[in-house]
């Protein structure tokens, strides 16, 4: 797993992600079930927005909700051809506002 928040602030998208392929295609042999982990606020339309990006990748859910209810961890089992397919995934959550990728 790649932990997308690594203070990337400064960094060029383009780089950052041609960086994180090649990280990927390094350390993975695709096709394989890959680990996404998300954290988000206890909010069940975000979530629905994240399973949305999921609706045509095979995966298993688990989620676990902060000890104060504020937030939810996500984490999504996706059977994933290879890097390109873990990165559109990124990009797409990377859309939805207030989530954490882990």
């Amino acid at each position: 797993m790649v932990n997308i928040i690594d203070n990337q602030e400064n960094t060029n998208p383009d780089d950052f992600y041609a960086s994180l392929k090649e990280k990927l295609e390094a350390t993975h042999d695709f096709p394989e079930d890959y680990l996404f982990k998300f954290i988000i606020t206890n909010d069940e339309s975000k979530h629905t927005e994240i399973y949305r990006v999921f609706d045509e990748v095979k995966f298993t859910l688990n989620t676990k909700e902060s000890k104060n209810g504020k937030y939810s961890s996500i984490s999504i089992n996706a059977f994933v051809m290879d890097a390109d397919q873990v990165i559109k995934i990124y990009k797409e959550v990377g859309k939805i506002s207030g989530v954490m990728m882990l």
